[in-house]
């Protein structure tokens, strides 16, 4: 592909600038991942707004960019060789994107993989467990007679919260002093959990006093606060 003309997803959600990163997105826990990534590093990108209510993931336009139906998605028109690439995953994106800028990720290859497992820890673990949370506890899944879904999801959340907690103590960020790709991955589940799905006291979050800390470090980030807005949805 030579051109961002060339990507079908863009005749429906069109590039008014087609020389910047192109984002697919909504406001979602994995959505604000790479909001947030590009509002952290400044690289100029233009966030169209895919609205999952309406099944808009799933139209073909946006499946001929990511055949798995899910947000967030991105086209760089400057990908490797100076070539457009097309990117779906959103722990992909972010690594994508560190590597690019050399931004959020630790220099050091040691410290770098280290950084690298906790985003591995947040796609395998954190995201899938608190997003079952949400269903069983606020979403469809509330009205379940069998409660046993529900609590097992709780009691693995509450495993995941309290690594997190141990990896916290002491520290500022899951890399030490260093706020990197680890932290971005991570603050939109935690703060999902607690706020959105209304499920901190399901999961004992008070129980969590480094996790907490840390959450409000980082949403205290000018950056992180606007990639949560990103792309804006739209008004009731």
């Amino acid at each position: 592909m030579s051109s961002l003309a060339d990507f079908p997803i863009t005749r429906r959600w069109p590039a008014k600038d087609p020389g910047v990163l192109q984002l697919y997105s909504l406001p979602t826990p994995n959505g604000v991942k790479v909001s947030i990534m590009l509002e952290e590093i400044g690289l100029p990108y233009e966030p169209h707004l895919i609205d999952i209510s309406n099944s808009e993931s799933r139209t073909p336009e946006f499946l001929s960019l990511n055949p798995n139906g899910k947000i967030p998605a991105i086209i760089d028109p400057d990908g490797p060789g100076g070539k457009p690439l097309g990117l779906f995953e959103s722990g992909a994106i972010l690594l994508y994107l560190a590597d690019k800028t050399g931004r959020l990720i630790p220099s050091d290859p040691a410290r770098r993989w280290r950084a690298i497992q906790w985003v591995m820890f947040q796609m395998a673990a954190v995201g899938p467990m608190f997003g079952q949370v949400g269903f069983f506890h606020k979403f469809a899944g509330k009205d379940f007679e069998d409660k046993r879904p529900l609590n097992r999801y709780v009691e693995e959340s509450k495993r995941l919260l309290g690594v997190l907690d141990a990896r916290l103590d002491g520290r500022r960020w899951l890399m030490d002093d260093e706020f990197t790709v680890a932290d971005v991955a991570h603050l939109g589940w935690v703060r999902n959990l607690i706020g959105f799905y209304d499920a901190g006291g399901l999961v004992g979050i008070d129980g969590f006093p480094n996790v907490l800390a840390w959450l409000e470090r980082g949403l205290a980030r000018p950056a992180v606060e606007r990639g949560l807005e990103i792309p804006a949805r739209p008004a009731a």
